[in-house]
């Protein structure tokens, strides 16, 4: 890029040309109409993903493409000032942060999907459903359940097999449904918000390793939050409570549903896997993944000793994986470990994909650096932490947290969590705030919707004020 072209675009962007001096050399190299289009592509791809309940169009399509947009559009920048390299070097860098994150995720997915196979979840489920209670009894079991198990299996996960007892229970009373859906989903995000395994966004927190001003942000100090994220779930849950309809639920009590073989191992073998990465991250100061990895590894043998060991299989010879794979014993294929890879949320997974490149791309042409002058310095990191979070409740909290780190503002751990703290619960405020609710309006067969929930909105807000108060309050020494 000539000299001329660099000026005019330090002069047509002040807020970009002041944000280079802290990102470097990267936003003189684009002109200000690729700045912008990168923006507006950002823009039009996190409207199509907030609007995939209405188009039934995945969300990892419309983000895949706007990051290879956004990155095609930087490198040609790029390549027309001679400086490809540059570019290369920030884009290697958001595919090795994705890359970890995703092979953490598929872990715990894998993980998922195998309790799943072996009937846990499905078992829970006809434990619930098989006591007898009313309308009032079962809003509170299944939100206090979603926000006790969503810490450990993640908040998507819970409020999918917590919608679905509701549903399963409370069909016949509409009313019902859209308060006990709303329920969940605030749970779900509550719950979420204060365990690195809760949410995507605390994973992505808990990853960096970040070192705040006043020590790290590790694994254990995100349990500080549990009491902030309480208190934002019980507060609209007990206004929910006035309304709720009275009476028993009518309903015929569903078969019993017992654990297959080896369930319970999987779950301590699920635990053993968080313990192993916790040590390898907090210990021996290595990425978690490598312990995510190491963990698959305990699921891998142990489905090998289940198909060895099969009643209906044993004495016969393994002649080679793939022939295995065709083997059917009561019409369903015995534990394969890679049937449960294959079932991961791979929609999930290319979105994170799209939102971290995305992102990054964003943050190469200079306008996550101009937003963390404004917010961070500006307005200071508490104002700017708590418009974050309500900024997730429309742009989704992952690219939202995402954001963040990618600005990488210099915060106390009391801060840091005030961040993790607000993208998970603003992601409550409306249904398309984050994973859990636009799963549940899919789930719901229309009884829960985006204006279903809008109208519960206000409670929710003052939820999400307690929770903000309850952490600055009792979390001061953090700061």
């Amino acid at each position: 890029m000539k000299p001329a072209t660099i000026l005019f675009t330090l002069n047509s962007l002040p807020g970009l040309a002041h944000a280079s001096q802290m990102s470097g050399d990267a936003v003189a190299l684009v002109p200000p109409w690729v700045a912008y289009l990168c923006l507006a592509i950002f823009a039009v791809a996190i409207l199509l993903v907030s609007l995939e309940e209405f188009l039934q169009l995945h969300k990892s399509k419309p983000m895949l493409l706007g990051a290879g947009a956004i990155w095609g559009l930087i490198g040609w920048s790029a390549q027309g000032a001679g400086q490809a390299r540059l570019a290369e070097v920030a884009v290697r860098h958001s595919l090795l942060q994705f890359s970890e994150l995703m092979l953490f995720l598929l872990v715990v997915m894998t993980y998922i999907n195998a309790m799943s196979e072996r009937q846990v979840f499905s078992a829970l489920r006809s434990w619930v459903a098989g006591r007898r209670i009313g309308y009032r009894q079962l809003f509170w079991a299944s939100g206090l359940l979603t926000f006790g198990l969503s810490p450990f299996l993640d908040n998507l996960s819970t409020v999918l097999l917590m919608g679905a007892v509701v549903m399963s229970i409370g069909w016949e009373n509409r009313r019902f449904l859209q308060l006990a859906c709303l329920n969940l989903v605030v749970a779900a995000n509550a719950g979420g918000a204060f365990s690195p395994f809760g949410d995507i966004t605390t994973l992505m927190v808990w990853q960096q390793d970040i070192l705040s001003s006043n020590g790290r942000v590790g694994f254990n100090v995100f349990f500080n939050l549990f009491v902030p994220a309480l208190a934002s779930y019980l507060i609209p849950a007990i206004c929910l409570h006035c309304v709720l309809p009275r009476g028993e639920i009518g309903w015929q009590p569903p078969s019993s549903t017992s654990l297959r073989r080896g369930a319970k191992s999987i779950i301590g073998l699920f635990a053993l896997t968080t313990v192993t990465a916790v040590i390898m991250q907090s210990l021996l100061h290595l990425p978690a993944v490598i312990g995510m990895l190491t963990g698959l590894s305990y699921l891998q043998f142990f489905g090998y000793y289940l198909k060895r060991t099969h009643p209906a299989l044993r004495g016969r010879v393994a002649r080679a994986s793939q022939a295995s794979a065709h083997i059917t014993v009561e019409g369903r294929h015995p534990f394969d470990i890679f049937l449960r890879v294959a079932r991961a949320e791979w929609d999930t997974l290319l979105f994170l994909c799209g939102v971290l490149l995305a992102v990054g791309g964003l943050g190469y042409v200079g306008w996550l650096s101009l937003a963390s002058q404004l917010l961070y310095t500006q307005w200071g990191p508490t104002t700017a932490n708590i418009s974050v979070g309500l900024a997730s409740a429309v742009l989704d909290n992952i690219p939202t947290m995402s954001a963040v780190l990618t600005m990488g503002p210099q915060m106390s751990q009391g801060q840091w969590l005030l961040a993790t703290l607000t993208t998970g619960l603003g992601g409550s405020l409306l249904s398309i705030g984050s994973a859990a609710g636009v799963a549940m309006m899919g789930q719901s067969r229309g009884a829960y919707t985006f204006f279903s929930h809008l109208q519960w909105t206000p409670l929710i807000a003052l939820g999400y004020g307690a929770g903000i108060a309850t952490h600055l309050w009792l979390n001061a020494h953090l700061f």
